[in-house]
């Protein structure tokens, strides 16, 4: 039996879309690999092993009698517990919601399985998707958080339990795990992947994120995943058919990017900003640093608005039912989403759109802009899941984001470098992120 583990997601699939290695095959070393790391890890809160092993012996079945074969046929994939599954429970990280299933499956998941992917199972998520930790520890310190919310859709796949995996992003819920955690981290433009079917925080911050070892991976799980849903008036028709040869392909030319120090950069610790210096100088040529536009200092407040709002709103039936069941940080946010007026929500929706306005002239002249993933590596302690300060521009604009795993700061810990690109240009920019990936490396 071949290592799966030194294998991209994008030759395994291929292997097993050639018949080279088999479901089962790839499903067993997985849930051999589980069986090792997950009393440390605890990425999962749905794992049913049985269930697995008869979805991969059916694909295995459906590849055998020579039917036709979707572009992840037999390739196991893991997704975040907020993320609806008929046959499995839907928890999202609440005793309130114990057990409980969806009457249907999310359109992600009907996608994947359109496409002949197996869900793996359920990732442990944080208390409905914000702030509140679950369980999951960070694979390279196992006292030290893995981030949030995606926080068990990150470590598996750190921790090699799951070659794909899908979470969500409505703050940084996305890029902060997978610089934590080490792994590739891509968050689509708003409006690319449907949200039917998921939990809903907010419908003008809601992303679907997904990680992978490579940006490679994450582009072969986004090109199944980009499609209108009617169920989802936010998406729009975007074709995905070029998008692994774009990635590997990346940029006709060079590549010029802006880098972000930002007003957060004093709370990077000194190992980590070092790194990212020497980053900067080992690409000089194709680096500019700048100052951030004033406006920016204003979307954390508009983005804390429509979040807390937007969260009042969607959540007050558990609020009303269940507050003694909800974190004090749940309860807190709810209360102040209750108090803001209407005035104050139109004012931070009207000045998402005039920002990106003032904003997209910059992809005129660079490729994209640079900034640190995270406020350095994962800190100690499973008490808290760390800031989101590096997303929340990016996730308000509704830009492309990914982290890229090619840094280290203090202990040797991954730390990851954040590349945003302009909105609906995600098949260029999966590009350019491949180039950066590939260059970094070369350089090391």
């Amino acid at each position: 039996m071949s290592d799966i583990f030194s294998l991209s997601a994008s030759e395994l699939a291929a292997q097993l879309r050639e018949g080279e290695i088999s479901s089962v095959e790839v499903c067993s070393q997985y849930i051999e690999r589980i069986g090792k790391f997950e009393k440390d890890v605890k990425a999962w809160s749905h794992f049913n092993k049985k269930l697995l092993l008869e979805k991969a012996a059916e694909a295995d079945e459906h590849r055998i009698s020579g039917k036709p074969l979707g572009l992840l046929h037999g390739l196991p994939v893991a997704v975040k517990d907020i993320i609806g599954t008929l046959d499995m429970p839907t928890e999202c990280g609440t005793t309130i919601r114990k057990k409980m299933n969806t009457s249907q499956d999310s359109e992600v998941v009907n996608l994947l399985k359109v496409a002949g992917a197996i869900i793996m199972g359920k990732t442990e998520t944080t208390e409905l998707a914000y702030f509140h930790p679950g369980k999951t520890t960070n694979p390279h310190d196992y006292k030290r958080t893995p981030g949030g919310s995606s926080s068990g859709s990150a470590a598996a796949v750190a921790a090699y339990m799951a070659p794909l995996s899908i979470g969500s992003q409505t703050n940084g819920s996305t890029i902060r795990p997978a610089s934590y955690c080490g792994v590739v981290g891509y968050k689509p433009s708003y409006g690319l992947i449907s949200r039917y079917g998921i939990l809903k925080q907010s419908d003008k911050l809601d992303q679907v994120g997904i990680f992978g070892k490579s940006v490679e991976d994450v582009a072969l799980l986004a090109k199944v995943l980009i499609k209108k849903d009617l169920f989802d008036p936010s998406t729009i028709h975007y074709s995905t058919e070029d998008m692994i040869d774009v990635c590997r392909k990346g940029p006709l030319f060079d590549p010029k990017f802006i880098f972000y120090k930002t007003k957060n950069w004093k709370n990077l610790d000194k190992e980590s900003q070092e790194s990212f210096e020497i980053f900067i100088k080992t690409f000089k040529k194709n680096i500019e640093v700048f100052d951030t536009p004033s406006y920016f200092d204003d979307i954390p407040k508009y983005h804390k608005i429509i979040h807390e709002t937007d969260m009042a709103n969607n959540f007050q039936l558990y609020y009303k039912k269940y507050k003694k069941k909800l974190s004090k940080e749940m309860v807190s946010a709810i209360e102040r989403g209750f108090k803001n007026s209407a005035t104050e929500y139109a004012e931070a929706i009207d000045f998402m759109k005039r920002s990106y306005d003032s904003y997209k002239e910059v992809f005129e002249d660079y490729h994209g802009v640079l900034t640190p993933a995270s406020s350095g590596v994962a800190p100690k302690g499973l008490g808290n899941t760390g800031s989101p300060e590096f997303s929340t521009v990016w996730t308000y604009l509704g830009l492309p984001s990914i982290s890229l795993p090619l840094l280290t700061g203090k202990n040797d810990l991954p730390l990851g470098i954040q590349l945003i690109g302009d909105k609906h240009d995600d098949l260029r920019f999966l590009g350019v992120a491949s180039w950066v990936e590939k260059n970094c490396k070369q350089n090391d």
